[in-house]
């Protein structure tokens, strides 16, 4: 039994999985204010939360019912409000993922008394859902719903807790197969046989070297002092490179040992000036789509910037990024996270 739970534990710390849609069922307390003349009161309802519109704000539609008593004995009201909202998710710590919201709804009432009527609100809130398991988190959430009364704004304070379900897994895209191509091997002509007295000699054949290792021997290698981790094509001249920085999660910075890498490249691309390179940048699937992709922007711009500094000229250079797209490896573990954050050197002349 312990077992299942360490698993379902860490699956949710994780958060390896995306899923279209959320819903939430909610539960807490309104707390009006004075000129409303309405008394603390329970609030009750749903949200269901869209995530597949691939943009930072998330659409979420929120259905909320109160019975609200109003003072001074004039009777109760029950209160419908719904509202259209733009959630936005900041970065997820461990189990926690925090989020703000904005945006417009609509209040009924059954009962108008102290100038309560049916009008519209803007709202806005901030909140947390905490991972229980993989499909399943607590939602702590407070709302401020501001309303326009016979020319007096009126303000409902709601805090609400509930249960958060996902539903709907994102598909993860599969990585195109690339072929290398394959190395041309064309061995020398053989030397003649030369016959002396009494001694035949057998044919010399050198054997065909591969001074940069690229696969491509020398006699048919028109690129050959092309640096290790370049993909080249069939007479040896570099296509793609990539490299693998060991990037930190969420960040863009360079280790020495990855400025040093950089460095290699820098020198081939002074020493071949014909080159220009296209730099692109990726990231693993942690975080939102819209982070991930101005992430992998700022890790191009970095690459682009250190082979700058290396004396490569900036009008032979271009920087884009693709974020989460495209992984190299699963994004269900750490060591295939660390491979998909990467940069790709595509090369042209």
């Amino acid at each position: 039994m312990k077992k299942i739970l360490l698993s379902a534990f860490l699956a949710a710390a994780l958060g390896a999985n995306e899923y279209n849609y959320e819903v939430s069922a909610m539960g807490g307390e309104a707390s009006s204010n004075n000129r409303q003349e309405l008394q603390d009161h329970g609030v009750y309802g749903g949200e269901i939360q869209f995530n597949d519109f691939g943009t930072a704000l998330k659409p979420e539609l929120s259905i909320l019912y109160s019975n609200a008593d109003y003072n001074n004995n004039r009777g109760d009201t029950n209160i419908f409000r719904t509202a259209l909202n733009g959630v936005y998710e900041f970065q997820k710590s461990n189990l926690i993922t925090p989020f703000v919201k904005m945006g417009l709804g609509y209040e009924t009432m059954s009962n108008h008394q102290y100038d309560n009527h049916n009008s519209a609100f803007v709202d806005a809130g901030a909140g947390v859902k905490i991972a229980l398991i993989e499909q399943i988190s607590l939602k702590l959430e407070a709302i401020d719903m501001v309303k326009f009364n016979d020319f007096n704004w009126d303000n409902n304070i709601l805090l609400m807790a509930g249960l958060n379900f996902a539903f709907g897994e994102k598909a993860q895209p599969v990585a195109p197969i690339v072929a290398a191509p394959a190395p041309v091997v064309v061995a020398p002509e053989p030397k003649p046989v030369v016959i002396v007295p009494a001694v035949i000699a057998a044919p010399v054949i050198a054997a065909p070297i591969d001074s940069d290792k690229d696969g491509v021997f020398d006699p048919q290698d028109k690129c050959p002092n092309t640096p290790a981790g370049f993909k080249v094509d069939s007479e040896g001249c570099p296509v793609k490179a990539t490299l693998h920085l060991h990037f930190a999660t969420d960040s863009n910075q360079i280790d020495s040992t990855g400025r040093s890498e950089i460095n290699g490249y820098a020198q081939f691309l002074k020493e071949n000036p014909a080159y220009k390179v296209t730099i692109i940048g990726y990231t693993d699937s942690t975080g939102s789509d819209g982070h991930n992709q101005k992430l992998s922007e700022r890790r191009a711009e970095m690459v682009k910037s250190t082979l700058i500094s290396q004396g490569v000229t900036a009008d032979r250079l271009s920087a884009v990024g693709e974020g989460e797209k495209l992984p190299v490896a699963t994004n269900d573990t750490k060591e295939g996270r660390l491979e998909n954050r990467r940069i790709e050197l595509e090369l042209c002349r």
